[in-house]
């Protein structure tokens, strides 16, 4: 090895003896902001998955402004690791409400959402995807329409994370008429839009009776983590007799959660689902039995 390669790799190894001080000290960091920024984006260049995932939260949270364009250029370099790739566009989402000149980025990414990779497009549409971004939304409702399934699925994420109410209406009806996966997706992301929680609920409880077990099931679980449950017994219990064992499962599982009083007008009903054929059912109907 000649003494050029030798420098070099001293010259490194100092460099990542650096960056994982600054990574281990917020303190340390900010006191040496001026010379600390430069040095972990040079040392970007050189990470391995590790920490070049530290270093992109790290500088994401401290210097949104000098850490900006490398998101982007992170996002539309193919030969980067997809998960940092994914990870650049989910901080470059974060950050861009706080750029200073936030616009010839957004240009950028509006240009890539009409590139032939699929991979790029979900990227793009990924880091677009923010409260008040509203140049981006006609864009990505287009997207929802996209030949690629992952490339509409985060399209619908972009959107929701928005958090605009007009674009719920477009999601609820791209509900009704998009595949199966994208029906999926926006039912997990209605409850965003946190301002319209009785029409989102009223959605969860109308696919309660949809005839795709799968979006019955996801109703169900979206339903309980947006609403109490001594709200929707009687819901709960006409679930106990739905022919997918995962939805009478669950049912009873937050059916456990209310008083007992509750359910003592329908024991007998618990008590039968004691003979379910699923072993989940069993063992979930009889932790309420022992309750009652």
């Amino acid at each position: 090895m000649n003494k050029s390669n030798v420098i070099h790799l001293e010259s490194k190894e100092r460099l990542f003896e650096k960056v994982g001080a600054y990574i281990e000290s917020i303190e340390l960091f900010l006191e040496e902001r001026g010379k600390a920024i430069p040095l972990l984006l040079k040392a970007l260049r050189y990470s391995d998955h590790q920490l070049k995932h530290e270093i992109i939260l790290l500088l994401g949270s401290f210097a949104k402004q000098e850490i900006a364009w490398p998101l982007y250029h992170m996002i539309i370099d193919p030969g980067e690791d997809e998960e940092i790739r994914h990870l650049a566009s989910i901080q470059l989402s974060v950050i861009f409400p706080f750029l200073q000149e936030p616009q010839p980025l957004i240009e950028h990414l509006l240009e890539d959402l009409k590139s032939p990779d699929p991979e790029l497009r979900a990227h793009a549409a990924f880091a677009l995807g923010w409260e008040g971004n509203t140049q981006a939304a006609l864009p990505l409702v287009e997207l929802l329409y996209d030949a690629d399934t992952g490339v509409q699925q985060t399209a619908v994420n972009a959107l929701s994370n928005m958090r605009d109410d007009r674009i719920l209406t477009l999601l609820l009806e791209r509900l009704e008429h998009g595949p199966l996966e994208q029906k999926r997706s926006i039912l997990f992301n209605l409850w965003r839009f946190s301002s319209k929680q009785r029409e989102v609920v009223s959605v969860y409880l109308r696919y309660l009776g949809h005839e795709n077990s799968d979006l019955r099931f996801d109703a169900l679980v979206l339903l309980a983590s947006v609403t109490e449950t001594e709200q929707y017994i009687h819901t709960y219990r006409r679930c106990l007799s739905d022919e997918d064992p995962r939805i009478r499962t669950l049912a009873l599982k937050e059916l456990n959660e209310v008083n007992r009083e509750d359910l003592l007008g329908f024991k007998e009903e618990i008590r039968d689902m004691l003979s379910d054929p699923s072993m989940e059912v069993k063992q979930a109907a009889l932790r309420i039995v022992r309750k009652l």
